[in-house]
């Protein structure tokens, strides 16, 4: 029996068990009457009032609310907030595994947020700590006033950077609660989930998936 055979078992189980988390739906923005909706941390759709995508109605649409419904349950998707979890336990945040899948570049992504504000994740084992712009961390209040300032290396050579403990960093149904972080002075797509936040789980690759399950 091959590999391929042999995981098979184990990537139904992780799927079912997704399935039983329910569809983690997030707003991001708005584009006229379409609200740009992240659905299980997958890319941004602009999605209308009456359209199903994934098993999430979109009931109507604002520049700041959506209203969704996944198997008749109906919720409210505030711009910015944390995710919203549908259709299965609800916001409970007891889980102990993050299955990523592998996107476009050979990265992982993921869809969560700092402090219960939404945000964007790109994987880096190479980050000693989680590191984020400074407009992202004031985009999500964090308070830099009693930050220590370092020195960091960056591409573009060394930088001062503020180093501070976040409340809680949180991925689907995985949250973690003080996680040291550096905020860098200029703009970044992502937020970098690094090692002061992987270190807590034991990771493994299994074909595209990234499977992380938690240590302590």
């Amino acid at each position: 029996m091959g590999r391929a055979a042999l995981l098979l078992p184990a990537l139904a189980a992780t799927l079912s068990a997704s399935a039983a988390w329910g569809q983690n739906v997030a707003m991001t923005g708005s584009m006229g009457s379409k609200a740009l909706l992240v659905i299980d941390g997958g890319s941004p759709r602009a999605v209308g009032a009456g359209s199903t995508v994934q098993g999430v109605k979109v009931l109507s649409v604002s520049p700041t609310h959506t209203v969704v419904e996944v198997a008749g349950q109906r919720r409210t998707v505030a711009l910015g907030a944390s995710p919203v979890n549908l259709g299965g336990t609800g916001a409970s945040s007891g889980g102990s595994r993050i299955v990523l899948s592998v996107s476009s570049g050979g990265h992982f992504r993921a869809q969560g947020s700092i402090n219960g504000r939404a945000t964007q994740f790109l994987v880096d084992t190479g980050a000693t700590s989680v590191a984020l712009g400074r407009a992202e961390a004031q985009r999500m209040g964090l308070d830099l006033s009693a930050a220590s300032p370092v020195r960091v290396q960056t591409a573009n050579g060394t930088t001062q950077a503020h180093r501070i403990t976040l409340s809680s960093v949180r991925i689907a149904e995985v949250e973690v609660h003080g996680v040291e972080a550096l905020v860098v002075p200029h703009d970044m797509p992502y937020v970098l989930l690094g090692n002061s936040f992987l270190n807590r789980f034991q990771m493994k690759r299994e074909n595209d998936l990234l499977v992380l399950d938690r240590r302590y």
